[in-house]
């Protein structure tokens, strides 16, 4: 829970302050809080993940264009450039390179065949690809306030990943749970065939 809550640090502070001030004030605060949180993990030791050296350049790069041309459309466009640079690496990584990452990063945890994770590598690819097209339309599509954005970014974008990591975690167990006993029924069988 903590680790969760320190990744979202730079978005509640953004959140925070945008209710004290406006979306420039809020882009400065989140800025400073995506400096505050790589120095914090320096100092402990840790090591950066590659995720919030990602994270750290897309706010800096795209707040910092909102606050230098001060225009906000570019911090409307970061969480779609995150989300969409999430999605096509696992596309690029799973189809042009031969690699699952989401089999690299859950393998050791679970245990399926090459079609589940490649299923699964896809539904989060497509999951981020929509989500980014989700928030460029209520930012950009006028129908809703930068208010109403900030709060879909914030609030939205997160119930939908909740969802989401929610409607995953049954896929995987109802799997898992299919898989598993047909591998124990096989064992004894090639066991008797080798006899």
């Amino acid at each position: 829970m903590k680790k969760f809550l320190f990744d979202l640090f730079p978005l509640i502070l953004f959140f925070i302050a945008y209710r004290f001030a406006d979306i420039y004030v809020a882009t400065a605060v989140a800025i400073a809080a995506a400096v505050l949180q790589i120095l914090w993990i320096k100092l402990t030791g840790k090591p950066i993940e590659t995720m919030h050296w990602v994270n750290f350049a897309v706010i800096v790069f795209f707040g910092g264009a909102t606050l230098w041309l001060q225009n906000e459309a570019f911090i409307k466009w970061k969480p779609t450039v995150l989300y969409w640079l999430f999605g096509a690496v696992l596309l690029i990584s799973k189809y042009l390179m031969g690699r699952n990452l989401m089999q690299k990063l859950l393998g050791e945890k679970v245990s399926m065949p090459d079609s589940a994770w490649g299923k699964l590598n896809l539904s989060w690819a497509l999951f981020f690809l929509a989500a980014g097209g989700l928030n460029l339309f209520v930012a950009f599509s006028g129908l809703f306030s930068e208010s109403q954005w900030v709060n879909f970014k914030v609030f939205g974008l997160m119930a939908l990943l909740i969802v989401f990591v929610i409607a995953q975690s049954i896929w995987l167990g109802k799997h898992m749970q299919q898989d598993e006993p047909k591998e124990a029924l096989a064992a004894p069988e090639t066991k008797e065939n080798k006899s």
